[in-house]
């Protein structure tokens, strides 16, 4: 399941890190709170060095996009959900655009606009 969610940061809680079978691993935990009427608090998090280093980028008061995953899992008969993100943006920021595609048969110069020939080639 993936949804955006606009929120303001509200705090950043400390990195966690370990050894795994399959390696090194990192982690950060952060609180956000949601922008409705009834404003409700999720903590969320973020996984691999380079998604905690993103997140340094943010400071708390800062309105966001988020972009996450919510995937639940049982462990020992017990149910642990995960709000994960995946992408986060500054309220606001617009997302990249391509440069819009130049015609190359459109792309008139200045001595063709000047040139009243009136020599057509059709």
């Amino acid at each position: 399941m993936a949804m955006d969610i606009k929120c303001k940061l509200l705090d950043k809680l400390a990195v966690q890190s370990g050894t795994s079978a399959r390696g090194p691993w990192s982690k950060q935990d952060f609180i956000v709170e949601t922008l409705e009427q009834y404003p409700r608090k999720i903590c969320m998090n973020v996984w691999g060095q380079d998604k905690v280093n993103e997140l340094q980028g943010f400071n708390p008061g800062e309105m966001l996009t988020i972009s996450i995953n919510i995937e639940s899992r049982e462990f020992n008969g017990r149910w642990y959900t995960d709000v994960r993100a995946w992408k986060i943006q500054r309220e606001g920021a617009a997302e990249p655009q391509a440069a819009p595609a130049v015609d190359p048969f459109m792309n008139v110069s200045a001595s063709d606009a000047e040139d009243d020939g009136g020599d057509l080639p059709f």
